[in-house]
């Protein structure tokens, strides 16, 4: 069995990303940007003020104060600023352009003003309260770097640089095949010994957050030759093909023989995870190969492990594996050694700080658990027994 950092190198290495689109601002949220944005001008575009208040010249005072200075105009939003003459001080408003001549802004709480006198306490200090042209962009510079997904708030950036659309890659095709004589729609009429094929639609969800287009094929029974013309199709079709269950050993397991006859080559076929032992990545021409065990836990945990990370990196996101981070566990566990294991947790807060919550129920197929599960508790292959308190790396589902 591959470990799961090589597994996950190897579902990650030989990656192409596919092409890309031109889209309108308000359809890119969640894409990935397949073109930098750049400001095309100094970003604030002039000079204006962060303040309602007083703009001045900063060398009009001299000596001691307090000082009183003739008002000689007004800036606000939307118009021109007038020049500053010399001496005086101009009414100004927040977001207003910073008249010429001017080099500070004074708070209006900073002031006294009779009619159109206006006197300081003090002498300001220069460039207070404003917000220079170019400070945050200079003309030319990157905004949002190539290979960000998209979130609200760089549209919001790239909205106030100008952009009406931005270039993003292509979304992922994605083709699920769920196999097995026991399944059957959810919502159909049951028949002895059947149970509802729920592994799709979670499937789906987790692919279409990672941006990709999922088609999800008609169910398959444990039968060679139809499973070999389901998968063919689907390698045809798709950037990335899933199958789900049939991957295991057993009498009738036959996604492995379907896959070699449908001309898929397998890199690997099991990984030494818990859940999630029976899991495959092969290639068949440029389309990917993912073969997931049928339990819902182990099938979910492991699209969430790879087959995600292998979504955002065919559309080229710089940051295709997510983030962990370290929590205490905030209770002890006990289990058998042997394969890293991703236990399912709830996330909690004990005296101020954030825990780790093992669920209860860690069986391989707990959909329950698997929904009520707020994050991944990874606890290494050779750990028996850990201790409340001890840390353990933690994967937050938000993050997968």
């Amino acid at each position: 069995m591959l470990s799961f950092e090589e597994a996950r190198r190897r579902v990650l290495a030989d990656v192409t990303p596919l092409g890309s689109e031109r889209v309108a601002l308000r359809g890119a949220l969640g894409r990935v940007l397949a073109q930098k944005v750049r400001a095309r001008a100094p970003f604030p575009l002039f000079s204006a003020s962060a303040m309602d208040g007083y703009a001045v010249a900063s060398g009009d005072f001299r000596g001691a104060g307090p000082f009183t200075l003739q008002l000689s105009g007004e800036s606000r939003m939307g118009g021109t600023a007038p020049k500053l003459v010399p001496g005086t001080t101009c009414r100004i408003f927040t977001g207003a352009e910073l008249p010429d001549g001017a080099d500070t802004v004074v708070m209006q709480e900073d002031v006294v003003r009779d009619g159109d006198r206006i006197t300081f306490a003090t002498a300001p200090p220069p460039h207070a309260n404003i917000r220079r042209q170019g400070e945050d962009l200079a003309a030319g510079d990157v905004a949002i770097a190539e290979g960000t997904r998209i979130s609200a708030f760089h549209l919001s950036l790239a909205a106030s640089l100008d952009y009406a659309e931005l270039v993003v890659a292509a979304r992922p095709n994605v083709t699920i095949v769920s196999t097995g004589d026991e399944l059957r729609a959810h919502g159909e009429p049951a028949r002895p010994g059947s149970i509802p094929e729920s592994n799709a639609i979670g499937l789906t969800a987790l692919a279409e957050q990672a941006g990709a287009v999922v088609r999800v094929a008609p169910l398959v029974g444990d039968d060679r030759e139809a499973t070999a013309r389901a998968v063919a199709d689907g390698v045809r079709r798709s950037d990335l093909l899933v199958t789900v269950g049939g991957a295991s050993v057993g009498d009738h397991d036959v996604v492995r023989p379907a896959l070699e006859s449908a001309g898929v080559s397998i890199e690997f076929w099991k990984v030494a995870i818990k859940p999630g032992k029976p899991l495959a990545l092969g290639r068949a021409g440029a389309a990917h190969v993912l073969s997931l065990p049928g339990n819902p836990a182990s099938s979910l945990v492991t699209f969430s492990l790879f087959g995600l990370p292998l979504l955002r990196a065919l559309q080229g996101d710089q940051r295709p594996l997510p983030v962990t981070i370290k929590l205490p566990l905030a209770t002890a566990i006990s289990r058998k050694p042997g394969r890293l294991e991703f236990m399912r947790a709830k996330l909690a807060y004990e005296d101020g700080r954030a825990v780790a919550v093992p669920l209860v129920n860690q069986a391989s197929g707990a959909v329950t658990s698997m929904a009520w599960a707020e994050a991944l508790a990874m606890i290494p292959a050779d750990v028996a027994t850990m201790n409340k308190g001890e840390l353990v790396e933690v994967l937050r589902l938000a993050d997968v």
